[in-house]
């Protein structure tokens, strides 16, 4: 069965690979100039390529990370085959880079998937196969894949470190993690949220030890959402915070701890996270950011998650805690009111889908913003409830990563949820077959209306002669 499903993973890595080349062709043939943010990362990369080291865009915000790869990979290339730098150095050779992290995120989504999912490995092959498939053509994921930005690499790199720690490598997984940084700085709240699974899984040994010393041994993770459960979870913290497991956490978690320190050091030497330009990226707390996220999430798991018996099983949680949604929903209004924050890129550029969805919905009138909060509290309880499977303190130490992750962006970026979306993906229970069909014909949709409008709906700005097209 493994050796069955080693072939048809090659055929799939195969195929999707060809596809990918076609319309990567496609895309650079009709858009050969950089474009968007390629115009400060391509002549970059080409100063980095001629060994330009010392000479940095003020603009650019990310560490070096992507272009010091392509030069790892492309001046091999040069000296190889004997050609001229710039021709290698090129804008379409560049963004091949990222056709090469898009295969490797193909086999290590593959990788985490079954390594998630090890128990059901005898009866879910073409499970683990569709779902590899569907998250490698992620339509934001995918669509940046045919241009030079840092999201293949940084994706590439996360689910690296995550794969690795996920099989105890955790000094080859804080090193990779390293590489992640150097992608996007924000990353090291993946790398902490690859060191705090070994903590939840310390945690989770304990309370498993914990509740067999009482004959718990049914409900060793299960704990009740109830005042007793909060009180049990914190005499638990409580008894594994003391120093003798605290000691057990350090051992296992030490090369973590040093990227840790070497990234305090860096924002002390850096003053600040952010490289280059800090005038638009400034942190703040956008708390409507989660309410956001959760609604991408849904949106892009539709075919996963929603069913009849979830929206019912909503609905009788709501009837048996009215006043705990009446408060959720008081709380999420409160944070809409006092924290909606609106980045002034968000307004003016019209090329992100970002910017017609704060114009058609969010900006239709005053009250819109207020009138989606159950909306929000629905597609937040869609995705707990999907996740209801992993333990509370797994569950506990993703939404803190998610909410570190998402909540100081001041501007609306889809690309911002990559990372949270494909972690929560890999970890939902491997939906039936036929699901999983729904979501890869929904996502090669998604794909196919991107790409074209990217392609075939360019546009002039009136005081500008240059071509603009529309994208994620």
């Amino acid at each position: 069965m493994e050796r069955f499903e080693g072939y048809v993973f090659t055929a799939l890595c195969s195929v999707n690979f060809l596809v990918s080349c076609l319309l990567f062709s496609k895309i650079t043939r009709e858009q050969r100039e950089p474009y968007m943010d390629e115009i400060f990362h391509v002549p970059q990369a080409q100063k980095y390529c001629e060994g330009k080291f010392n000479e940095w865009d003020p603009m650019i915000t990310t560490l070096p990370g992507l272009y010091l790869i392509s030069v790892g990979v492309i001046k091999p290339a040069v000296w190889l085959a004997d050609l001229s730098g710039k021709v290698v150095c090129s804008s379409g050779m560049l963004r091949f880079i990222n056709l090469l992290f898009n295969c490797g995120n193909l086999y290590l989504l593959h990788l985490i998937i079954c390594k998630v999912h090890l128990k059901d490995k005898s009866r879910t092959a073409w499970r683990r196969l569709l779902s590899t498939l569907s998250l490698s053509t992620f339509p934001v994921l995918y669509f940046f894949t045919f241009l030079y930005y840092t999201d293949a690499g940084s994706t590439f790199f996360t689910l690296f470190t995550y794969l690795m720690a996920l099989y105890g490598c955790h000094k080859a997984a804080a090193l990779l993690g390293v590489c992640a940084i150097l992608f996007r700085q924000t990353n090291i709240i993946w790398v902490a949220f690859c060191a705090g699974t070994v903590v939840t899984q310390k945690m989770e040994e304990a309370w498993r030890t914990e509740q067999v010393k009482k004959r718990d041994e049914k409900l060793p993770i299960h704990i009740p959402f109830s005042l007793t459960g909060v009180e049990k979870v914190l005499r638990f913290l409580l008894y594994v915070t003391m120093p003798n497991n605290l000691k057990v956490v350090v051992v296992t978690a030490w090369p973590y701890i040093c990227v840790a320190l070497g990234f305090a050091g860096f924002i002390i030497w850096n003053n600040g996270i952010v490289v280059g330009d800090r005038s638009s990226h400034e942190a703040c707390l956008n708390f409507p950011q989660l309410f956001y996220f959760f609604s991408f999430a849904l949106a892009f798991s539709l075919p996963l998650t929603l069913c009849h018996l979830r929206v019912v099983r909503f609905l009788q949680s709501v009837r048996k805690r009215p006043v705990f949604y009446l408060l959720l929903v008081s709380v999420s209004l409160l944070l809409v009111w006092r924290f909606t924050l609106v980045h002034k890129y968000l307004l003016a550029d019209n090329r992100h889908f970002p910017f017609y969805v704060w114009k058609r919905v969010y900006e239709r009138h005053e009250l819109v913003r207020y009138l989606l909060v159950p909306g929000y509290v629905f597609a937040g309880w869609v995705f707990t409830d999907t996740l209801k499977s992993r333990s509370p303190f797994w569950n506990l130490l993703f939404f803190a990563c998610l909410a570190a992750a998402t909540v100081p962006q001041r501007l609306l970026e889809f690309r911002y949820f990559i990372l949270p979306y494909l972690l929560y993906r890999v970890h939902m229970p491997l939906p039936p077959a036929p699901r999983l069909l729904l979501e890869s014909a929904l996502y090669a949709a998604v794909n196919a209306a991107t790409l074209h409008v990217f392609l075939h709906k360019p546009f002039q700005w009136p005081d500008s002669a240059a071509v603009q097209r529309f994208m994620w």
